[in-house]
């Protein structure tokens, strides 16, 4: 196949971009209608705007500038997306629910959040879609 990208790699920009669309996309939407802004409602929506830019990138010649930091990238924001909904359900209340009108944890975001740091892992440690072999 001509190109500058593999079909293999070609196959994991789209579906490491789907990943991130798909939950930067979520994490704006929970953020911007939930009950009121707090400091974790604030981090999911700048998290999930960069999260979501970076997929959108990850569609055009940009990526290319990403390189090799895309996959580690991905598995930074996911932990921050999971840290941010470990923090809200640490201080919501006892039953998970959220304290005087703030957020709590979010069970859609934790499992996109989880995907998306295999996805992370997947770019990271795949070329073209065979495991790499040495640094």
């Amino acid at each position: 196949m001509d190109g500058p990208v593999e079909p293999g790699r070609s196959l994991m920009r789209w579906y490491g971009s789907a990943i991130a669309v798909v939950s930067g996309l979520y994490s704006v939407y929970v953020a911007t209608t939930g009950t009121g802004m707090t400091g974790g409602a604030w981090l999911m929506l700048a998290l999930g705007a960069i999260v979501l830019v970076h997929g959108l990138a990850l569609l055009t010649r940009a990526h290319e500038r990403l390189g090799a930091a895309s996959g580690p990238l991905m598995m930074v924001w996911a932990l921050l997306m999971l840290g941010n909904q470990a923090w809200l359900a640490w201080t919501g209340g006892p039953d998970g629910m959220p304290m005087a009108g703030g957020m709590s944890w979010d069970a859609g975001m934790v499992a996109l959040a989880a995907v998306m740091l295999v996805s992370g892992a997947i770019m990271m440690t795949a070329r073209g879609g065979e495991p790499r072999t040495g640094m």
